[in-house]
Formats: structure tokens, sequence, C-alpha cells
């Protein structure tokens, strides 16, 4: 490894103190050169990476697009690890809208960046089977092991000359765009098995929500309930279980956050909220 591409130092956290990605941390600690620019079209980057002389770029979750100019450098181009198995869910959201669609199953992807978004042609794949309970979270965790092995084994086969990228194929493109805030508001008006996936597919970030009594309640995975009373969408019953209901069914709650508070169980939320009869969500 010659040197290590990031993004640039960025303020985070309350206080916005700037401070530097892990990736970053990482290659300081080990010592390599470390390349930061405010975008990969700066002149300077690349001549940098035109001085260092790279056979391959590797990157993972980068998320800027690289200019042509850029892509000419290395010998062997810029090698992306997408979490999908292309071409399904091209975009900044593979996992997450992979678990909102209800998919059974999913993976990662090795393949040469063109100018097209995740459109190259492919290296390899691996596969990861979603469960009924996994949260993006989960999946992510699992991908970033699998996918580390898939990359490294592509790296290798394009050093040693037995992989060739085959193109993706025509049929089965889905996109994946970037999931905002305000697309993680959970609607009670879907049926209970979409508002499940939705909901595990937006966790931990950025965090599905709902509104109470005007404030906003962050929400934790739910469980769709069998045999459970008649509720209108958004409609709470509490007992020994909290319920929401949904256009089909109702979803159990597990935990939820109020707005400036810590996340707790949502029976002992019902207990301080005290929903009066008929009273919902959103």
């Amino acid at each position: 490894m010659l040197a290590v591409l990031t993004r640039p130092d960025a303020p985070a956290g309350r206080g916005r103190r700037v401070s530097r990605s892990p990736v970053a941390e990482r290659a300081d600690a080990a010592g390599l050169p470390l390349l930061q620019p405010a975008s990969p079209k700066d002149p300077q980057f690349q001549e940098q990476l035109a001085a260092l002389d790279v056979d391959c770029v590797p990157v993972v979750a980068y998320g800027a697009l690289i200019p042509v100019a850029a892509l000419q450098i290395p010998r062997h181009g810029w090698l992306n690890l997408h979490f999908s198995l292309l071409p399904a869910w091209r975009g900044a959201a593979p996992v997450q809208h992979a678990l909102m669609a209800g998919d059974d199953v999913t993976g990662a992807s090795t393949f040469l960046i063109e100018q097209g978004l995740d459109t190259g042609p492919v290296f390899g794949t691996v596969t990861e089977p979603i469960g009924p309970r996994d949260t993006a979270g989960d999946l992510l965790g699992r991908l970033a092991v699998s996918g580390a092995r898939l990359l490294v084994a592509t790296l290798d086969g394009i050093e040693s000359g037995a992989l060739e990228p085959q193109p993706q194929p025509v049929d089965g493109v889905s996109l994946a765009p970037r999931i905002e805030a305000d697309d993680a508001r959970i609607d009670w008006a879907l049926p209970a098995h979409v508002v499940d996936r939705r909901v595990r597919g937006v966790t931990p970030a950025p965090g599905a929500w709902t509104t109470w009594r005007g404030q906003r309640l962050r929400i934790g995975p739910v469980e769709p309930v069998a045999d459970a009373p008649a509720l209108e969408p958004g409609e709470l019953a509490v007992g020994k279980q909290v319920l929401v209901g949904t256009a089909g069914g109702a979803v159990r709650l597990g935990e939820v956050q109020p707005a400036g508070k810590r996340v707790l169980p949502a029976a002992d939320w019902a207990r301080g909220a005290r929903p009066a009869a008929g009273e919902r969500l959103g």
C-alpha cells in the first residue's frame, strides 16, 4: 500500500470540532501517506496520484464521483466494493433499500469504476441472506467482513491476471438513492410488514421516527403481531406490550426515544406518556 485516500477533516459532533475520519486515524497510526482532497477533480490530487505510480485504487463507500482524468491514472483503474448484487440497488444506500423492498438475499460486488453510477463491469460477488429480523446495521456489519475478503481476493486476481471483469446484465437494474431523515418518517397507513421492513431498513441510521403530541419520537425496530386488536393506523394500544395500528394489522414497539431524552423500552415510555384511548402516533 502506497497511500490512503479519504475525505478531508470535517466538523463533527455537538461541539462541531474538526475531526479526522476513522480511515485517516488508521492511516496515521500505520504511518501511511494520506490524501484528503476536497474533490477527486482537484488537479493537485491527480498529480499526487500520478506521482505515486499506483497499480489500482480500491475504494469502499468513498461517496464522490471520480472524473475520467483520475480514473485513467492507475494502471488497473479504480476498484469499488459495493454492498449489493449488481445491477440491483445501484446507489448510496443499497443495503437499506434491499431491506425495505423485502429482498431475501443481498451481497457485495467488486467492480471497475467508470463514469456511470455503479455501472462498471463486475469482478466478483458474495451473497448474504437477509434474516427476518435483520436491520441495516446487522447486514452492513456482516457484509463489511465478507466484502473485505472479496476485495482482497479481487485485488489478488487482478495482480495475477486471473480475473477479467464481466459487463453487468441489462436486466434487473434498480436504484438505491441516499436516505434522508425525512424518508425515515413512518407511514402508519402502510401494512404492518411494510412498516417493519422500512423501520429495519433505516436502523440505526438515519433512524425511524414518528410524532407524538407534536414532538418527534424515534422508533427502534418494530415487529408485526398476529391476532392483534383492530386499531386504526397510528392508534396506540397499551397493555403488557405497546401496539400501534397500521393499514393491515399492528406492530409491537420495542424501544423508543423521545426528543432530547434517552432510549427506553416502549412500555416504560407509555407509562410516562399515558396515551388516552384512541390517541395516535404520527
